[in-house]
């Protein structure tokens, strides 16, 4: 499991963000959401014989 706070703290650094303390709590919650969606695509079981389509038409 990903440590979320450290996650952000150091993704900031990276990126040279400068992330208010103030602000820091709200964007962790919003991290761990974003990747609580993200196991449920991820985890997502699909059939061996699915293939890709090679356009997507919506």
């Amino acid at each position: 499991m990903v440590n979320v706070e450290e996650y952000v703290d150091r993704t900031a650094e990276l990126i040279n963000l400068p992330l208010d303390p103030e602000h820091r709590p709200g964007v962790v919650v919003n991290f761990e959401r974003i990747a609580a969606i993200a196991r449920l695509v991820t985890e997502f079981p699909l059939p061996q014989a699915i293939e890709a389509a090679p356009v997507f038409e919506p």
